[in-house]
């Protein structure tokens, strides 16, 4: 049988990622709501079995260095170079974050899980806003128009 915290964290994990998910989802993003859940699910799983383990003599700080390590080289593979443009940084950076939120729900903090991950959101659309009141003053953004991320 399933024991409750596992599971809570489970569904903790498939709503942080999929409040992210839908809002990359709906901007057409590569990082849309399958994979954010996937990745949210995959890093607390490795986590808490970390520190599950860390009672054994095993040290749970490097199982989570060789997530960061991991999950970087996933998002290596959203960015890529096209015609003197870089695309993908920001889903790059999501998939970074999508981690970071996992970690979090597995090290046995759902609430700050659920704040980071309505934070992420709230950054990825704030900041879009802001750049488009910008491009409307004359100013440029950080991204290519059709970026990608």
């Amino acid at each position: 049988m399933l024991e409750t915290s596992f599971a809570l964290q489970l569904a903790t994990s498939i709503v942080c990622g999929g409040v992210v998910g839908v809002e990359r989802q709906l901007r057409g993003k590569p990082i849309g709501i399958r994979t954010a859940i996937l990745i949210c699910l995959a890093t607390q799983i490795f986590v808490r079995l970390s520190v599950e383990m860390g009672g054994t003599g095993s040290d749970p700080t490097r199982v989570l260095g060789q997530v960061v390590t991991g999950v970087g080289f996933l998002g290596a593979g959203v960015i890529l170079a096209r015609g003197g443009a870089v695309t993908g940084v920001t889903s790059a950076a999501v998939v970074w974050m999508l981690a970071a939120i996992g970690s979090t729900v597995g090290a046995g903090r759902p609430a700050e899980a659920l704040a980071l991950s309505l934070l992420t959101v709230g950054v990825l659309i704030g900041i879009r806003l802001l750049e488009s009141a910008f491009k409307r003053l004359g100013g440029g953004s950080d991204e290519p128009e059709e970026s990608g991320s």
